[in-house]
């Protein structure tokens, strides 16, 4: 069904904020700043919830009846990737004016005002995802079904990874939950091999948008995040959150994975979300976020968390 929908948004063009989570959205209230100083008619929420976890509180606020039909889902294993591409269809066939989705979990939060991000999303007619090529452990991720399980459809040259947050064009959305062919088949068999590696979220999006439409990317995800060399992304503790590490996140810049947009500077894309934040952090967050008025003068005041 998701193929049949019209690839191009109806006016006024939305956001589609899609919510991934196997717990209670922490920063909630965070979010219910954000969302409430926004026009209704300019966005959507959908939330997917692992229907086997617990979630206490429930979902409330902007965040009530935002549940999509979901399935328990699991890392190391397809089901994550599986569950961005019910919430995309859900997305598409829910309201035509979506125009453009942007994966969120649990522990993103948002780095400017809803009309900085509208006008960010709305007015480019690329996907922000990260597409690199050559990154360590390409061949682990591409060989985990099998030495040769991934051919004829991809091969290792074409296998592109990256952040498994992005924000999609309605096109690419659309792209992705009508791919019955046999490319998501292949992603979605289970990793035999290299387990540890079958980290789905991250190399079956940035792979199919670049083997089908790469001048439709920009190359870069537009969620900050900080790693350390580990396996995980840092987590941002309460001591961690200040004005001073809000305003280093807004004027860091992403990495852009294809030559002609990292080497000639043509695009200084902003961040517009970030993670990955403990729970703990909600009380200095909305600290940061009360100490100003959520109005139109928030360009102003840069140095603070402006929603």
């Amino acid at each position: 069904m998701a193929s049949q929908v019209n690839p191009s948004p109806t006016n006024p063009k939305k956001l589609a904020f899609l919510f991934l989570t196997t717990a209670p959205l922490p920063f909630a209230p965070l979010w219910e700043l954000y969302f409430n100083q926004s026009p209704s008619a300019l966005f959507n929420i959908y939330i997917h919830a692992d229907p086997t976890k617990p979630y206490d509180p429930p979902f409330s606020g902007v965040f009530a009846n935002r549940v999509i039909p979901s399935k328990p889902t699991e890392r190391l294993t397809p089901t994550l990737a599986s569950a961005a591409r019910r919430l995309l269809a859900h997305a598409l066939l829910h309201d035509p004016a979506n125009a453009a989705f942007a994966l969120l979990s649990s522990s993103c939060i948002p780095l400017h005002s809803f009309p900085f991000t509208y006008r960010t999303l709305t007015r480019s007619n690329l996907s922000f995802i990260e597409v690199l090529e050559n990154e360590k452990w390409a061949y682990y991720r591409w060989a985990a079904r099998g030495d040769d399980a991934m051919l004829p459809e991809v091969k290792l040259e074409d296998l592109r990874i990256g952040s498994q947050f992005w924000a999609l064009t309605r096109a690419h959305a659309r792209l992705v939950a009508s791919d019955d062919s046999r490319m998501w088949r292949k992603f979605n068999e289970s990793c035999v091999l290299y387990r540890r590696s079958c980290y789905v979220e991250e190399y079956y999006f940035p792979t199919l948008v670049h083997m089908v439409d790469p001048p439709g990317a920009a190359s870069a995800t537009l969620t900050h995040v900080r790693w350390n060399g580990g396996a995980h992304p840092v987590m941002y503790n309460a001591l961690d959150v200040g004005p001073e590490l809000i305003q280093a996140m807004r004027d860091s810049r992403p990495r852009y994975g294809y030559d002609h947009y990292r080497l000639n500077g043509s695009r200084v894309d902003p961040f517009l979300f970030a993670r990955k934040f403990s729970p703990v952090c909600i009380h200095a967050l909305m600290g940061i976020a009360k100490e100003r008025s959520l109005g139109e003068n928030w360009e102003k005041n840069i140095k603070l968390l402006t929603l």
